[in-house]
Protein backbone atom coordinates (compact mmCIF):
# COMPACT_ATOMS: atom_id res chain seq x y z
CA UNK A 1 0.00 0.00 0.00
CA UNK A 2 0.88 3.54 -0.72
CA UNK A 3 -0.44 5.86 1.78
CA UNK A 4 -0.45 9.90 1.26
CA UNK A 5 -1.29 12.11 4.47
CA UNK A 6 -2.08 15.23 4.09
CA UNK A 7 -2.15 18.01 6.91
CA UNK A 8 -1.74 22.13 6.78
CA UNK A 9 0.75 22.50 8.88
CA UNK A 10 3.46 20.47 10.82
CA UNK A 11 4.86 23.16 12.62
CA UNK A 12 5.66 23.19 15.78
CA UNK A 13 3.77 25.91 17.02
CA UNK A 14 0.25 24.19 15.53
CA UNK A 15 -0.16 21.47 18.55
CA UNK A 16 -1.50 18.38 19.01
CA UNK A 17 -2.18 17.64 15.84
CA UNK A 18 1.16 17.60 13.74
CA UNK A 19 2.64 15.32 16.55
CA UNK A 20 0.06 13.01 16.16
CA UNK A 21 0.42 12.73 12.70
CA UNK A 22 3.84 12.81 12.56
CA UNK A 23 4.03 10.18 15.13
CA UNK A 24 1.59 7.89 12.98
CA UNK A 25 3.45 7.86 9.66
CA UNK A 26 6.75 7.44 11.59
CA UNK A 27 5.35 3.75 12.56
CA UNK A 28 3.19 3.48 9.68
CA UNK A 29 6.71 3.10 7.82
CA UNK A 30 7.45 -0.25 9.94
CA UNK A 31 4.39 -2.55 8.57
CA UNK A 32 5.78 -4.37 5.71
CA UNK A 33 2.22 -3.92 3.92
CA UNK A 34 2.79 -0.20 3.30
CA UNK A 35 5.61 0.01 1.36
CA UNK A 36 5.79 4.25 0.95
CA UNK A 37 4.45 6.80 3.09
CA UNK A 38 3.93 10.27 2.06
CA UNK A 39 3.20 13.47 4.18
CA UNK A 40 2.25 16.54 2.00
CA UNK A 41 2.26 19.86 3.85
CA UNK A 42 2.56 23.58 3.35
CA UNK A 43 6.00 25.41 4.40
CA UNK A 44 6.35 26.47 8.34
CA UNK A 45 9.38 27.89 10.31
CA UNK A 46 9.61 25.41 12.47
CA UNK A 47 8.47 21.74 11.18
CA UNK A 48 8.74 19.50 13.91
CA UNK A 49 10.40 17.37 11.72
CA UNK A 50 11.83 17.54 7.62
CA UNK A 51 11.93 14.41 7.07
CA UNK A 52 11.67 10.37 8.14
CA UNK A 53 14.30 8.48 8.75
CA UNK A 54 13.30 5.90 6.34
CA UNK A 55 13.41 5.80 2.91
CA UNK A 56 10.09 4.43 2.17
CA UNK A 57 8.73 8.03 3.76
CA UNK A 58 8.92 11.17 3.01
CA UNK A 59 8.02 14.44 3.57
CA UNK A 60 7.35 17.48 1.29
CA UNK A 61 6.52 21.01 1.85
CA UNK A 62 4.53 23.14 -0.39
CA UNK A 63 4.57 27.27 -1.00
CA UNK A 64 1.06 28.38 -0.15
CA UNK A 65 0.02 32.14 -2.15
CA UNK A 66 -4.02 33.79 -1.81
CA UNK A 67 -4.93 30.99 0.00
CA UNK A 68 -4.33 27.76 -2.53
CA UNK A 69 -0.65 26.51 -3.03
CA UNK A 70 -0.90 25.76 -6.65
CA UNK A 71 2.28 24.07 -5.60
CA UNK A 72 0.18 20.87 -3.39
CA UNK A 73 -2.39 20.76 -6.15
CA UNK A 74 0.64 19.90 -8.97
CA UNK A 75 1.73 16.96 -6.84
CA UNK A 76 -2.07 15.67 -5.82
CA UNK A 77 -2.10 15.31 -9.53
CA UNK A 78 0.21 12.78 -10.16
CA UNK A 79 1.61 11.28 -6.73
CA UNK A 80 1.58 7.49 -6.93
CA UNK A 81 -0.85 6.70 -3.91
CA UNK A 82 -3.46 3.68 -3.02
CA UNK A 83 -5.28 5.85 -0.70
CA UNK A 84 -4.90 9.75 0.41
CA UNK A 85 -5.65 10.54 4.47
CA UNK A 86 -6.43 14.11 4.68
CA UNK A 87 -6.25 15.32 9.06
CA UNK A 88 -8.08 18.45 9.92
CA UNK A 89 -11.06 20.43 8.03
CA UNK A 90 -11.76 24.17 7.16
CA UNK A 91 -8.36 24.64 4.64
CA UNK A 92 -7.27 24.27 1.70
CA UNK A 93 -4.72 21.55 1.40
CA UNK A 94 -7.29 18.87 2.98
CA UNK A 95 -9.95 20.37 0.42
CA UNK A 96 -7.30 20.46 -2.41
CA UNK A 97 -6.76 16.41 -1.44
CA UNK A 98 -10.47 15.36 -0.84
CA UNK A 99 -11.14 17.66 -4.24
CA UNK A 100 -8.26 15.66 -6.36
CA UNK A 101 -8.85 12.18 -4.67
CA UNK A 102 -12.59 12.69 -6.16
CA UNK A 103 -11.20 13.54 -9.65
CA UNK A 104 -8.56 10.85 -9.67
CA UNK A 105 -11.36 8.34 -7.97
CA UNK A 106 -9.04 7.39 -5.69
CA UNK A 107 -10.44 6.53 -1.81
CA UNK A 108 -9.78 9.28 0.38
CA UNK A 109 -9.77 9.52 4.69
CA UNK A 110 -10.57 12.61 6.80
CA UNK A 111 -9.31 13.05 10.40
CA UNK A 112 -12.05 15.66 11.56
CA UNK A 113 -9.45 16.81 14.47
CA UNK A 114 -12.17 17.53 16.55
CA UNK A 115 -13.36 20.72 14.24
CA UNK A 116 -16.88 19.41 14.31
CA UNK A 117 -17.51 19.52 17.86
CA UNK A 118 -20.24 22.03 18.93
CA UNK A 119 -18.46 24.14 20.90
CA UNK A 120 -16.08 24.55 18.44
CA UNK A 121 -18.84 24.82 15.62
CA UNK A 122 -19.62 28.09 17.55
CA UNK A 123 -16.22 30.05 16.45
CA UNK A 124 -16.32 31.71 13.89
CA UNK A 125 -19.50 30.37 13.31
CA UNK A 126 -20.47 32.83 9.91
CA UNK A 127 -17.18 31.53 8.29
CA UNK A 128 -17.59 27.41 8.68
CA UNK A 129 -21.00 28.10 7.40
CA UNK A 130 -19.84 29.50 4.13
CA UNK A 131 -17.54 26.70 3.81
CA UNK A 132 -19.48 23.90 4.65
CA UNK A 133 -21.95 25.55 1.56
CA UNK A 134 -19.00 25.80 -0.31
CA UNK A 135 -16.87 22.72 0.00
CA UNK A 136 -16.75 21.49 3.25
CA UNK A 137 -19.90 19.40 3.46
CA UNK A 138 -19.29 17.57 0.51
CA UNK A 139 -15.86 17.08 1.27
CA UNK A 140 -16.85 15.37 4.29
CA UNK A 141 -19.79 13.67 2.58
CA UNK A 142 -18.12 11.54 -0.26
CA UNK A 143 -15.30 10.69 2.41
CA UNK A 144 -15.03 7.02 2.33
CA UNK A 145 -14.51 7.13 5.92
CA UNK A 146 -14.59 9.80 8.64
CA UNK A 147 -11.63 9.24 11.61
CA UNK A 148 -12.91 9.94 15.09
CA UNK A 149 -10.83 10.17 18.03
CA UNK A 150 -13.32 8.89 20.61
CA UNK A 151 -17.47 7.91 21.41
CA UNK A 152 -17.77 11.11 22.00
CA UNK A 153 -16.27 13.06 18.57
CA UNK A 154 -17.68 10.22 16.57
CA UNK A 155 -21.57 11.15 17.76
CA UNK A 156 -20.67 14.74 17.21
CA UNK A 157 -19.99 13.67 13.74
CA UNK A 158 -23.33 11.65 13.68
CA UNK A 159 -25.52 14.38 14.76
CA UNK A 160 -24.55 16.59 12.15
CA UNK A 161 -26.18 13.78 9.62
CA UNK A 162 -23.03 12.46 8.16
CA UNK A 163 -23.58 8.30 7.42
CA UNK A 164 -20.43 7.66 5.83
CA UNK A 165 -18.37 4.82 8.08
CA UNK A 166 -16.33 6.26 10.93
CA UNK A 167 -13.36 4.69 12.40
CA UNK A 168 -13.00 5.66 16.05
CA UNK A 169 -9.35 5.37 16.68
CA UNK A 170 -7.12 7.40 18.85
CA UNK A 171 -4.25 9.14 18.79
CA UNK A 172 -0.99 7.72 19.26
CA UNK A 173 2.08 8.69 21.71
CA UNK A 174 5.35 7.45 21.17
CA UNK A 175 6.25 6.27 25.21
CA UNK A 176 9.71 5.87 24.62
CA UNK A 177 9.80 9.91 23.83
CA UNK A 178 7.41 10.71 27.46
CA UNK A 179 9.15 7.93 29.92
CA UNK A 180 7.73 7.55 33.26
CA UNK A 181 8.99 10.17 36.13
CA UNK A 182 11.24 8.80 38.59
CA UNK A 183 8.92 9.09 41.98
CA UNK A 184 11.95 8.78 44.41
CA UNK A 185 12.33 12.75 43.62
CA UNK A 186 10.33 14.81 46.30
CA UNK A 187 10.34 18.35 46.18
CA UNK A 188 8.86 21.02 48.86
CA UNK A 189 7.19 22.90 46.53
CA UNK A 190 4.59 20.82 44.50
CA UNK A 191 3.49 22.12 41.23
CA UNK A 192 0.43 21.92 39.26
CA UNK A 193 0.66 22.10 35.50
CA UNK A 194 -1.40 23.52 32.59
CA UNK A 195 0.32 22.62 29.23
CA UNK A 196 -1.13 23.86 25.62
CA UNK A 197 -2.34 25.90 23.56
CA UNK A 198 -3.00 29.26 25.54
CA UNK A 199 -6.55 29.92 24.02
CA UNK A 200 -9.79 30.76 25.61
CA UNK A 201 -10.86 27.60 24.44
CA UNK A 202 -8.61 26.36 27.05
CA UNK A 203 -10.73 27.07 30.65
CA UNK A 204 -7.61 28.78 32.04
CA UNK A 205 -9.94 31.43 33.42
CA UNK A 206 -11.42 28.57 34.81
CA UNK A 207 -8.10 27.02 36.29
CA UNK A 208 -6.99 30.50 37.76
CA UNK A 209 -10.69 31.16 39.42
CA UNK A 210 -10.60 27.66 41.28
CA UNK A 211 -7.26 28.10 42.69
CA UNK A 212 -8.62 31.44 44.34
CA UNK A 213 -11.38 29.58 45.99
CA UNK A 214 -9.50 26.79 46.79
CA UNK A 215 -8.37 26.81 50.72
CA UNK A 216 -5.41 29.10 51.73
CA UNK A 217 -4.05 26.10 53.99
CA UNK A 218 -4.29 23.47 51.18
CA UNK A 219 -2.67 25.67 48.61
CA UNK A 220 0.09 26.30 50.68
CA UNK A 221 3.40 25.09 49.32
CA UNK A 222 2.07 24.55 45.97
CA UNK A 223 2.25 26.62 42.66
CA UNK A 224 0.49 26.63 39.20
CA UNK A 225 2.41 26.56 36.14
CA UNK A 226 0.28 27.62 32.48
CA UNK A 227 2.72 26.37 29.74
CA UNK A 228 2.06 27.30 25.89
CA UNK A 229 1.73 29.79 23.33
CA UNK A 230 -0.76 31.89 22.08
CA UNK A 231 -1.76 35.78 21.36
CA UNK A 232 -0.31 37.70 23.36
CA UNK A 233 -3.51 40.13 23.82
CA UNK A 234 -5.10 37.22 25.27
CA UNK A 235 -2.03 36.18 27.71
CA UNK A 236 -1.43 39.65 28.86
CA UNK A 237 -5.26 39.52 30.05
CA UNK A 238 -4.77 36.75 31.72
CA UNK A 239 -1.64 38.19 33.66
CA UNK A 240 -3.71 40.91 35.01
CA UNK A 241 -6.47 38.73 36.33
CA UNK A 242 -3.63 37.15 37.97
CA UNK A 243 -2.15 40.66 39.38
CA UNK A 244 -6.15 41.30 40.13
CA UNK A 245 -6.11 38.42 42.97
CA UNK A 246 -2.67 39.12 44.24
CA UNK A 247 -1.73 35.66 43.09
CA UNK A 248 1.50 36.63 41.03
CA UNK A 249 3.92 34.42 43.42
CA UNK A 250 1.57 31.31 42.55
CA UNK A 251 0.32 31.17 39.31
CA UNK A 252 3.20 31.69 36.47
CA UNK A 253 2.33 32.06 32.77
CA UNK A 254 5.49 30.66 31.05
CA UNK A 255 6.30 30.47 27.68
CA UNK A 256 5.96 27.30 25.36
CA UNK A 257 8.19 24.07 25.54
CA UNK A 258 9.41 21.44 23.15
CA UNK A 259 11.00 18.39 23.50
CA UNK A 260 13.26 17.57 26.20
CA UNK A 261 12.19 20.72 28.48
CA UNK A 262 8.08 19.32 27.48
CA UNK A 263 8.90 15.98 29.10
CA UNK A 264 10.54 17.31 32.01
CA UNK A 265 7.56 19.88 32.40
CA UNK A 266 5.54 17.21 32.22
CA UNK A 267 7.94 14.76 34.56
CA UNK A 268 8.08 17.59 37.87
CA UNK A 269 4.41 18.31 37.99
CA UNK A 270 2.67 16.86 40.57
CA UNK A 271 -0.81 17.10 38.98
CA UNK A 272 -1.81 17.96 35.25
CA UNK A 273 -4.75 20.05 34.28
CA UNK A 274 -6.76 20.89 31.24
CA UNK A 275 -10.27 22.33 32.14
CA UNK A 276 -11.01 22.65 28.70
CA UNK A 277 -14.09 23.09 27.15
CA UNK A 278 -13.73 21.27 24.22
CA UNK A 279 -11.28 18.73 23.04
CA UNK A 280 -11.58 15.36 20.57
CA UNK A 281 -8.67 13.60 21.88
CA UNK A 282 -5.68 16.22 23.65
CA UNK A 283 -2.65 14.86 22.89
CA UNK A 284 -1.09 16.33 26.16
CA UNK A 285 -3.41 14.61 28.63
CA UNK A 286 -1.79 11.30 27.01
CA UNK A 287 2.06 12.99 27.07
CA UNK A 288 0.90 13.23 30.62
CA UNK A 289 -0.56 10.06 31.50
CA UNK A 290 2.34 8.53 30.09
CA UNK A 291 5.09 10.28 31.96
CA UNK A 292 3.21 9.26 35.28
CA UNK A 293 1.34 12.59 35.85
CA UNK A 294 -1.78 12.66 37.24
CA UNK A 295 -4.27 14.32 35.02
CA UNK A 296 -7.82 16.14 35.65
CA UNK A 297 -9.49 16.76 32.52
CA UNK A 298 -13.43 17.65 31.92
CA UNK A 299 -15.92 16.12 30.49
CA UNK A 300 -15.47 18.56 26.95
CA UNK A 301 -12.72 15.57 26.83
CA UNK A 302 -13.21 11.87 26.10
CA UNK A 303 -11.02 10.82 29.12
CA UNK A 304 -13.76 9.14 31.21
CA UNK A 305 -10.73 6.51 31.55
CA UNK A 306 -8.98 8.48 34.27
CA UNK A 307 -12.08 7.74 36.26
CA UNK A 308 -12.24 3.85 35.53
CA UNK A 309 -8.43 3.16 36.12
CA UNK A 310 -8.22 5.67 38.92
CA UNK A 311 -5.37 7.95 37.04
CA UNK A 312 -6.74 11.32 37.80
CA UNK A 313 -10.36 13.33 37.68
CA UNK A 314 -12.89 13.67 34.45
CA UNK A 315 -15.04 16.65 35.57
CA UNK A 316 -17.67 18.62 34.83
CA UNK A 317 -17.01 21.63 32.97
CA UNK A 318 -16.34 24.79 35.56
CA UNK A 319 -14.96 26.24 38.81
CA UNK A 320 -16.87 24.09 41.22
CA UNK A 321 -15.96 21.01 39.66
CA UNK A 322 -12.28 22.26 39.38
CA UNK A 323 -11.89 22.92 42.92
CA UNK A 324 -13.06 20.43 44.22
CA UNK A 325 -11.15 18.11 42.28
CA UNK A 326 -7.97 20.15 42.63
CA UNK A 327 -8.48 20.18 46.53
CA UNK A 328 -8.71 16.03 46.35
CA UNK A 329 -5.84 15.32 44.51
CA UNK A 330 -3.42 17.77 46.48
CA UNK A 331 -4.65 16.25 49.85
CA UNK A 332 -3.90 12.97 48.59
CA UNK A 333 -0.26 11.82 49.66
CA UNK A 334 2.58 11.31 47.42
CA UNK A 335 1.96 8.00 47.38
CA UNK A 336 -1.56 7.84 46.51
CA UNK A 337 -0.55 10.25 43.28
CA UNK A 338 1.98 8.18 42.76
CA UNK A 339 -0.06 5.40 42.50
CA UNK A 340 -2.29 7.42 40.15
CA UNK A 341 0.32 8.26 38.08
CA UNK A 342 1.40 4.37 37.76
CA UNK A 343 -2.46 3.46 36.25
CA UNK A 344 -2.12 6.10 33.76
CA UNK A 345 1.16 5.11 32.53
CA UNK A 346 -0.17 1.08 31.98
CA UNK A 347 -3.55 2.60 30.31
CA UNK A 348 -1.13 4.58 27.69
CA UNK A 349 0.70 1.87 27.01
CA UNK A 350 -2.31 -0.60 26.87
CA UNK A 351 -4.47 1.94 24.32
CA UNK A 352 -2.69 4.58 23.18
CA UNK A 353 0.58 3.37 22.31
CA UNK A 354 1.37 4.16 18.58
CA UNK A 355 2.26 1.05 18.09
CA UNK A 356 -1.58 0.20 19.19
CA UNK A 357 -2.97 3.07 17.02
CA UNK A 358 -0.85 2.19 14.02
CA UNK A 359 -1.72 -1.29 13.45
CA UNK A 360 -6.01 0.15 13.78
CA UNK A 361 -4.69 2.30 11.24
CA UNK A 362 -2.99 0.34 9.19
CA UNK A 363 -6.49 -2.16 9.27
CA UNK A 364 -8.50 0.73 8.13
CA UNK A 365 -6.23 1.04 5.18
CA UNK A 366 -6.67 -2.95 4.31
CA UNK A 367 -10.58 -2.53 4.74
CA UNK A 368 -11.01 0.23 2.35
CA UNK A 369 -7.85 -0.41 -0.39
CA UNK A 370 -8.67 -4.22 -0.44
CA UNK A 371 -12.06 -4.83 0.81
CA UNK A 372 -11.47 -6.89 3.53
CA UNK A 373 -12.51 -8.18 6.57
CA UNK A 374 -14.52 -4.68 8.26
CA UNK A 375 -12.47 -3.57 11.65
CA UNK A 376 -14.50 -3.73 14.52
CA UNK A 377 -13.51 0.05 15.32
CA UNK A 378 -15.53 0.97 12.08
CA UNK A 379 -19.06 2.05 12.15
CA UNK A 380 -21.40 1.94 9.17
Amino acid sequence: MKITHCISSIDESTGGPARSVTNLCEELIKYDRIKEVSLLTLSSIKPLVRDFQSSKGKIEFFLISLGISKQLDKRLSVINTDLFHGHGIWEQPVHQMAKKARKRNLPYIISVRGMLEPWSLTQGKFKKKIALMLFQHKDLQRANCLHATGKMELESIRALGFNNPIADIPNGIQTDQYPVKDFSKKRDLKKILFLSRIHPKKGIEILINSWEKLNPEIRENWIVEIAGNGEEVYIESLNKIIKSKNLENQITIVGPVFGVEKVNSYQNADIFVLPTYSENFGIVIAEALSCGTPVITTKGTPWEELEKENAGRWIDIGEEPLKIALSELMMKTDFDREIMGKNGRKLIEEKYSIEAVAKKMEELYEWIIFKEKKPDFVYL
